[in-house]
């Protein structure tokens, strides 16, 4: 999942240090509650994918490739055979998606994941750099499908209303679906972000630039498509997401469809959905795609934008796009923040609440 990153030394905002280390009776008996929460959780979660026929699976957490999303930071290791030379780096993973999709393709079919994974740099009240990650895929299955089975989980494991930050949502209500160009024409100012767009789906920086500059918005700099579309969407559209009701972000710009595949009605957008629940991003999903061609054609220039803005990274991964060559069937698959689940299943306001050394040792050290 995106996420926003507080500092953790000087300068770090937000809510003071614990009074007590988190190992304290003290601090353990405060946290005890969510702690019994989220337990009630973990359960509830296996039972209500069990009844629909998946089954529970455990994929490495040290791999080759962490994840392929260019602006996110990985834990680098290595491995060091004990008898012979040489060695190689290994990442931990931010995403157990690559490894879940080669079961996939053996044909496992139906599987789902608590999967621990770790982003460098990021801890705040909504993060942590190690974090759990609910993940799981249907073959057959397309958006809609799996938004109505994200609906019921929900309302399965959740209390009928929730509230994070002063904002409420009630999962009685039906969950908003909202295209993501129909978000910005609402929430700004009119804006035809799909008029942003080339035929290919490729973003038009200076297109962007001026619809934004028509809504007083004014570019920074040589500000980029990109960055100009997360800003908007972070200051003018997400405010209003997951209030009163939940609400799938749906139908992607191509420029940001990751894993995705393309809309076959609108090869401009991408066939994915974010979720927001009482104002938090709680989900990501995809239609997935299953073309190497195309997936390699992604990995390529995701490799190559991570070195140019980061100088740094990893390979592509190889193995991967063999298992897609060897071919994978039709699948929505979907990634869950199931720390922040945890935070809206107990009524507590920090991630760190929810887990049973709290912040340790990342807040320890701010």
């Amino acid at each position: 999942m995106p996420e926003d990153a507080s500092q953790p030394r000087a300068g770090r905002t937000g809510p003071p240090p614990p009074p007590h280390p988190f190992w304290h009776p003290d601090s353990l008996a405060a946290r005890l509650p969510a702690l019994r929460r989220r337990a009630r959780l973990v359960a509830e979660t296996r039972a209500f994918f069990a009844a629909r026929g998946y089954w529970e699976v455990e994929t490495p957490a040290l791999v080759p490739a962490p994840g392929m999303e260019v602006h996110l930071a990985a834990f680098r290791s290595e491995f060091r055979p004990i008898l012979g030379e040489g060695g190689y780096p290994l990442w931990l993973r931010t995403s157990p998606e690559l490894a879940i999709k080669r079961l996939l393709v053996a044909g496992s079919g139906p599987v789902f994941e608590l999967a621990r994974v770790w982003r460098n740099g990021e801890v705040g009240p909504r993060h942590a750099p190690e974090f759990t990650m609910l993940e799981w895929y249907r073959p057959g299955f397309g958006l809609e499908p799996l938004m109505a089975e994200t609906e019921a989980y929900l309302r399965a494991v959740l209390p009928p209303t929730v509230s994070h930050g002063g904002v409420t949502t009630d999962l009685s209500l039906p969950f908003e679906r909202l295209s993501l160009a129909e978000a910005f024409r609402r929430h700004c100012g009119g804006l035809d972000l799909l008029a942003t767009l080339d035929a290919a789906g490729e973003g038009d920086a200076a297109a962007l630039r001026a619809a934004a500059a028509a809504i007083g918005v004014a570019p920074r700099g040589e500000e980029g498509w990109e960055d100009l579309f997360f800003r908007l969407l972070l200051e003018r559209v997400e405010p209003h997401l997951g209030r009163g009701r939940a609400t799938f972000l749906t139908h992607w710009p191509a420029p940001q469809a990751a894993l995705a595949r393309r809309d076959p009605a609108d090869p401009r957008v991408a066939l994915r959905f974010e979720l927001f629940v009482a104002g938090l991003e709680l989900a990501n999903a995809f239609d997935e795609l299953t073309d190497p061609t195309e997936q390699a054609a992604r990995f390529a220039r995701d490799v190559a934008e991570r070195r140019r803005l980061y100088g740094e990274g990893w390979p592509v991964d190889e193995d991967f796009l063999a298992a897609l060559r060897h071919g994978m069937s039709p699948t929505a698959g979907i990634a869950l923040g199931f720390d922040r689940l945890a935070m809206l299943a107990a009524g507590v306001g920090r991630v760190s609440d929810t887990l049973a050394l709290g912040g340790w040792p990342y807040e320890a050290a701010g």
